[in-house]
């Protein structure tokens, strides 16, 4: 190939003209830049027009979507036993869900026919709970079973109890007669799971209570749709983990089995199935947990159980009642979780060694099974084996030692905690909730929107514009204002807390170790319980229910920014080391900075569960979103504006995951 060189240029005498210089790139702006110009201009256009287009609407108002939806749910009452498609869609699934909880009712909770206890009374639950947690983990855990069990009726609490579990119970078994099937499907078929993925993202977005409105609209208020609303929700993590499990079994072992003659059915059952055992136990567990999350919430729509006794106890204030009912639920959920972790370690053992049961434990467990058949039969046929002997004494204990713990609090502590909320409230929320709910909306849609595109994309900027629109269409802007400040603060304050003790967990072993089961079993308790301490420390305000999300939020983000700090390599944490770094410039300059991806991920997960807890905090004098959802289950004529207000939790809480979620991808590309 010839080369051409070009004679350079020369001036009228003779010499060359000088090379010029090179242009320099141009600077890329950061995006902390952009955002802080466009909360600049936000502040400043905020002081000229505050107050202007703020589409406040009062408590008892209501727009004309909420009366439309009210002459919704009037037109469906009046014809739910008319129209063909409640006759033989809506109401036979209602039947069937109603039928199964009430047929696991009447065996553990509830009157049978002419009995005036239930099939199966407290010893016989009490020898069953024990042999199957025997049977499936260790002996261990079936002490702590019946333990825990027994103590549910020392508080006297014992029927209340039992339909919680009942209704756990069916509603985990209808949520894994498709979660399963559908998990292995999307497992097996990744056209499938491109398909339900989005869907699953979108039902674990959701609050709890947000489940609620839209199910009693179709299914009426009572423990069929609190079940309905449990199957529901409690799905996603077994459809998704499920997925998981199957699509984690190495594709050569699949292969190897294929090439010896095995079907695809085979191979699904002798090899996908056996090696992702562990897994799907895992996903059982998780969907358990939801489940009785969700039956405590759905005592909004007259749910029986433990959750029933909370919401009536919060809604008086009674928080001695409201702490030994959620100390029940805490209990209730320690024994459930710690019974399905532990089989899911036992399934792992069992795959590894070949052999699940040895000669002897065959053994123990027929002479278990006999034991348990025997507590069966007394608790059918006699009384004092039935109902639970006792009067609740340990219950009224522990009711009357929370209620001088609140008294003593309330005396002694009234000026710490009120100068706490106080300060914070003043100085963070009602700024950030007045910028928020004074400024004009179409300001506000502009500057989210801006946020957005500079955070997520443009995906992330079109996906908040059409939630901001719909937002404006629900009627409750202000409202959705006064969320989006509390959720925004907590959320500020939970991750400060999750990068304190994320990094320290992160950098230490031995505080990950302290740390960690502290962190497991926070995340065990359903939110209902959060709520009840700090009631009695800050009373019915909306900073008791900021507060709870905190604590409720903080264990997700912590864990997963630690998990985040531990992955950076330790070669460079050395070489940060060897060039005389100390070890605040290491974690900020070093460590941080590399666990992007994983801060962007803990904002998120403490998002979602922040906005969960703020809007299950309208028990409690929060307000809002959550007290117009509350208020739509208890006043008629406000159904169509909780029904909106649900909506509106929705829009916010697929604004937050669709910005995080992109943030998180750009962050980590």
């Amino acid at each position: 190939m010839t080369v051409v060189m070009e004679k350079p240029e020369t001036s009228g005498e003779g010499r060359q003209n000088p090379t010029p210089p090179p242009v320099a790139p141009a600077r890329r702006i950061r995006r902390s830049v952009v955002i802080a110009g466009i909360v600049v201009v936000w502040l400043v256009l905020f002081v000229v027009l505050r107050g202007k287009q703020t589409l406040s609407l009062a408590a008892a108002d209501l727009t004309d979507l909420h009366r439309r939806l009210n002459d919704v749910n009037d037109s469906i009452g009046a014809d739910r036993n008319s129209n063909p498609l409640f006759l033989y869609f809506f109401n036979e699934i209602r039947l069937v869900i109603d039928t199964l909880a009430t047929f696991v009712q009447d065996l553990i909770s509830q009157p049978s026919g002419d009995r005036p206890l239930p099939q199966i009374g407290w010893l016989g639950v009490v020898g069953l709970a024990g042999y199957v947690s025997w049977a499936v983990a260790n002996w261990r855990v079936a002490l702590l079973a019946v333990a825990g069990f027994t103590f549910l009726g020392l508080q006297g609490l014992w029927q209340e109890s039992m339909d919680t579990l009942a209704l756990t119970l069916s509603a985990v078994l209808v949520a894994l007669l498709f979660a399963i099937p559908l998990g292995v499907w999307a497992g097996l078929s990744e056209r499938v799971n491109r398909i339900v993925t989005p869907f699953l993202d979108f039902m674990q977005t959701m609050p709890t209570m947000v489940y609620l409105a839209p199910l009693t609209l179709f299914f009426l208020i009572g423990g069929a749709s609190a079940t309905i609303a449990t199957v529901v929700y409690a799905a996603p993590p077994a459809i998704r983990i499920t997925a998981h499990a199957i699509r984690s079994v190495p594709p050569t072992t699949v292969e190897a089995a294929e090439s010896m003659g095995a079907t695809r059915g085979q191979s699904l059952l002798k090899v996908l199935l056996p090696m992702s055992k562990r897994t799907v136990v895992m996903g059982v567990n998780q969907t358990i947990m939801a489940a009785l999350a969700m039956v405590t919430i759905a005592a909004l729509i007259d749910a029986p159980g433990l959750g029933k006794t909370v919401v009536q106890a919060l809604q008086s204030l009674d928080v001695g009642t409201a702490f030994n009912a959620g100390l029940a639920i805490v209990v209730l959920a320690i024994v459930l979780d710690r019974v399905t972790t532990a089989a899911s370690g036992r399934a792992e053992a069992a795959r590894r060694s070949g052999n699940p049961l040895l000669k002897w434990r065959r053994h123990l467990v027929v002479a278990g099974g006999a034991v348990t058949a025997v507590l069966l039969y007394l608790s059918h046929t006699y009384v004092w084996a039935a109902e639970f002997p006792g009067d609740g004494t340990i219950g009224s204990h522990v009711a009357k030692a929370a209620d001088d713990v609140t008294t003593w609090a309330q005396d002694h502590l009234s000026g710490l905690t009120n100068g706490f909320r106080d300060a914070l409230t003043n100085g963070l929320l009602n700024p950030f909730q007045a910028l928020l709910t004074d400024s004009p909306w179409w300001l506000v849609g502009a500057a989210l929107v801006g946020i957005a595109v500079v955070l997520g994309g443009w995906r992330a900027g079109i996906t908040t514009a059409v939630c901001v629109g719909l937002l404006v269409a629900t009627g409750l802007w202000a409202d959705a204002m006064t969320t989006l400040a509390s959720t925004v603060v907590a959320t500020v304050l939970v991750m400060l807390l999750g990068m304190v003790f994320g990094v320290w967990m992160g950098r230490s072993a031995l505080v990950d170790r302290l740390v960690r089961p502290t962190l497991d079993a926070a995340q065990v308790m359903p939110p209902f319980v959060y709520l009840v301490p700090f009631l009695a420390l800050f009373g019915a305000t909306r900073f008791t229910a900021i507060v709870a999300a905190i604590v409720y939020a903080a264990p997700v983000a912590i864990k997963i920014i630690a998990d985040g700090v531990r992955t950076v390599p330790a070669t460079t944490v050395e070489a940060a080391t060897s060039t005389g770094c100390n070890t605040w410039q290491i974690i900020t300059k070093v460590q941080l900075p590399m666990a992007r991806s994983a801060l962007t991920l803990a904002t998120n997960q403490g998002l979602i569960y922040v906005l969960s807890m703020v809007v299950v905090g309208g028990l409690v004098g929060a307000g809002a979103l959550g007290y117009d959802v509350v208020a739509g289950f208890s006043q008629g004529q406000l159904y169509g504006k909780g029904l909106a207000a649900g909506l509106a939790i929705v829009l916010l809480g697929v604004m937050f995951d669709r910005i995080t979620q992109a943030a998180a991808r750009r962050t980590s590309a």
